[in-house]
């Protein structure tokens, strides 16, 4: 299929999802955006919450990314480091954060990116709040779980920590400063203002105000609203961009381009998740070679390296309460975008 032909099918196919759950009260409203090559197009269905005062969804309005976080900062930043010689993927843990010995210290790098660290998979943080303990040595010192796959935050929490370590800054400027590169200019971790180009999340407990401009997966809240799971704001077009880039240094880096290869590895499957789908460096690779990740508050990622063709999806389906009803089906689309 020519790829005009495909940017107006997918598109159609995305903005009909999304009207039916809009229609049917399942989500507020959202945005996506569908691209290859130089050509791209955006969907916008619905509005944003009752809280913004009609104003509707559009390609730029920020969305709390939840776990887009780790492809959008963590894993490009780890790649940085890697390529600058400052991070090798299989150095355990203990030589960056000394102090042990630690259970965690014999992690490595790589195997957080493939989730399969044996770090404990849960996420809440309450239980260090007030200890004075440091956050890292904390979730280090805990006994491992055993081996085998597992989706794991508390990984790209170490890594959030482990890049201010080893590239000197905190992690959201190190972010902002690689988003800008890219030409990225709204991407951000929060706080944002409330305001009618931000989308609410969860309201929480009824007859209050919702989670709005703030981060709202709960331990990157703990953390400041700055983590390595967590805690960034983007737009469609935004997405876009991001998506560009991925894909033009896929297809052109050469061999001299070392971010290409981490790239490259990253999108190549190496860790069996189920039927169809493997991990590799923290993307999910489909066995028809689509990469994507998904993020809690109702946002995706898809890419096609062997085509150029993206989709990216921003929505706020958790405004609406945690089962997140339609969600499958609007994700289901954007794959089968890719299918041949």
């Amino acid at each position: 299929m020519r790829d005009g032909d495909w940017l107006a099918d997918t598109g159609m196919d995305i903005r009909g999802v999304l009207k039916v759950m809009v229609d049917a009260g399942w989500l507020p409203g959202g945005t996506a955006v569908v691209g290859t090559g130089s050509m791209w197009e955006f969907v916008a269905v619905g509005g944003l919450a009752e809280e913004c005062e009609g104003a509707r969804a559009a390609p730029d309005v920020h969305y709390d990314v939840a776990s887009l976080t780790k492809v959008l900062a963590t894993w490009p930043l780890v790649g940085r480091a890697v390529a600058e010689g400052l991070l090798d993927l299989d150095t355990p843990l203990s030589d960056h954060f000394p102090g042990g010995p630690y259970p965690g210290g014999a992690v490595t790098v790589r195997q957080i990116l493939t989730h399969t660290s044996r770090l404990n998979p849960v996420t809440w943080l309450e239980c260090y709040v007030g200890t004075g303990r440091d956050l890292a040595e904390a979730i280090l010192s805990e006994p491992l779980d055993e081996e085998g796959y597992r989706y794991i935050d508390r990984g790209f929490i170490l890594l959030g920590l482990l890049l201010e370590r080893v590239l000197g800054a905190p992690l959201d400027r190190l972010a902002a400063e690689m988003w800008a590169d890219m030409g990225m200019s709204a991407t951000a971790y929060g706080p944002l203002p409330r305001s009618p180009s931000v989308a609410p999340t969860e309201r929480r407990i009824p007859g209050t105000a919702p989670t709005w401009g703030v981060v709202h997966d709960e331990a990157a809240a703990l953390m400041g609203g700055v983590a390595g799971h967590a805690g960034v704001f983007s737009t469609a077009i935004d997405l876009g961009v991001f998506a560009r880039e991925l894909l033009h240094r896929y297809s052109e880096g050469g061999p001299a381009d070392s971010f290409a290869g981490y790239l490259r590895q990253s999108w190549t499957p190496g860790v069996f998740v189920e039927r169809g789908y493997s991990r590799g460096l923290a993307w999910l690779v489909t066995d028809d070679g689509v990469v994507f990740h998904n993020g809690y508050t109702g946002t995706s990622l898809v890419l096609h390296p062997e085509t150029g063709r993206y989709v990216g999806l921003l929505t706020n389906a958790v405004h609406l309460g945690r089962r997140r009803t339609g969600l499958g089906d609007l994700r289901a689309a954007a794959l089968a975008a890719f299918k041949s």
